[in-house]
């Protein structure tokens, strides 16, 4: 099968829809990027097909979202004090985020939104029938990949389940994430394609208004890898709080190394571990990086707080959350959350096993990793992990 023409998809993407609008200048040369990276990798026939498809996917997707915002007043929605969790990948964010959104106040991003956005659920009456569509691909995405339950036993939520929001860029061709590409034999592609904070806040941003749109009112609560973009979120959303949790780097790159191996093992097959490890631990040092030189870091609306202290007691640091957010930890809230983590242990899916030794095999020396990253561990009082 030939390779991917980017134009030629940009074309049948407006012919399907009957649209045509972008809403961004750049759009074509940037999905053209992304184009040359899936012809770079080889494929056979079958894999190009569904590439080529994931791709118009997106781009339908694309255009009918912001047709839906041109006739509707989505920009009208207000988006007050929504409350994000970030922090370093397996350092008990999304345990935290499932936590907040099981409040019955509160409005979470979900899967089945997310992955195919337009029209808004708002405007729809009865069940959405994207909420099946979207049970259906994580079936499909938790039988080709069983492993990654192990590490995040979360998917068995399904449509209902909870994406980071970097996932509501896929249709801009900013990340390439697996929950996006599952049906692609490709490495899922996070940095390398062009980065524009601002523009990716923006579209953010419109999608809570387009979900906002006609439901409920309730405070937003979300999850994303925002700690490296802290001018632009803030931008965006300047009436936020965000708490921050932290881990030991270490195990950070470590645990990341081996579910990146869990997830590409039913997508890819086996990866290499030791060229895996390295990127995971030059993201660490960049981002640690990032954290103990950025002003923002220090920002009154940001609360640090240690992973171990909310692995020892979630309601807790929860409460303090809430209270740091201006806002009331109800009593079903609580309620809510203690029965979450009564009837969803994280292990409900198998034991996820993970070391330093993957770390050791790559070359590294533990001991030294700990030394450099010991100013980090200072300021945020985060103790070394044994494992």
């Amino acid at each position: 099968m030939a390779d991917l023409d980017a134009q030629q998809l940009l074309r049948e993407a407006q012919h399907r829809t009957g649209l045509s609008d972008w809403a961004d200048e750049g759009f074509p040369e940037r999905f053209a990027l992304s184009v040359a990276h899936i012809n770079g990798i080889a494929m056979d026939a079958a894999g190009r097909a569904a590439a080529t498809e994931n791709a118009l996917w997106l781009l339908t997707d694309r255009l009918k979202f912001f047709e839906d915002r041109k006739r509707l007043p989505l920009a009208e929605e207000v988006i007050d004090r929504p409350m994000f969790v970030s922090g370093e990948p397996r350092s008990g964010t999304t345990l935290m985020h499932a936590l907040l959104a099981v409040d019955p106040g509160a409005r979470a991003l979900r899967f089945w939104e997310v992955m195919h956005p337009a029209p808004p659920p708002g405007t729809l009456e009865g069940t959405d029938p994207r909420i099946a569509t979207a049970d259906a691909e994580w079936r499909e995405i938790n039988a080709k990949m069983p492993r990654w339950l192990h590490c995040h036993p979360y998917n068995d939520m399904l449509g209902d389940g909870l994406p980071e929001d970097e996932r509501s860029w896929a249709f801009d061709f900013r990340v390439m994430t697996p929950t996006a590409w599952w049906r692609v034999p490709m490495q899922n592609l996070s940095f390398g394609l062009p980065s524009d904070p601002p523009a990716q806040y923006r579209i953010h941003k419109a999608m809570l208004q387009a979900l906002q749109y006609r439901r409920p009112l309730r405070h937003w609560v979300l999850k994303g890898f925002h700690t490296t973009r802290l001018d632009a979120f803030f931008d965006a959303y300047p009436d936020a709080s965000l708490v921050w949790l932290h881990r030991d780097p270490v195990m950070v790159a470590a645990s990341s190394t081996m579910m990146m191996a869990d997830i590409m093992d039913g997508v890819v097959g086996k990866i290499d571990l030791v060229k895996e490890a390295r990127a995971h631990v030059e993201r660490v040092r960049w981002s640690i990086g990032n954290t103990m030189a950025h002003p923002l870091a220090n920002d009154p609306r940001i609360q640090h707080v240690r992973y171990r202290d909310f692995v020892t007691d979630p309601i807790g640091v929860i409460r303090a959350y809430y209270a740091f957010a201006d806002r009331s930890l109800s009593p079903e809230a609580e309620a809510a959350m203690r029965r979450y983590l009564a009837e969803n242990k994280g292990d409900r899916h198998g034991k996820f096993h993970y070391s330093t030794q993957v770390l050791v095999d790559a070359g590294y020396d533990i001991a030294a990793l700990n030394r450099e990253f010991a100013p980090f561990r200072e300021r945020f009082g985060v103790e070394i992990e044994q494992r």
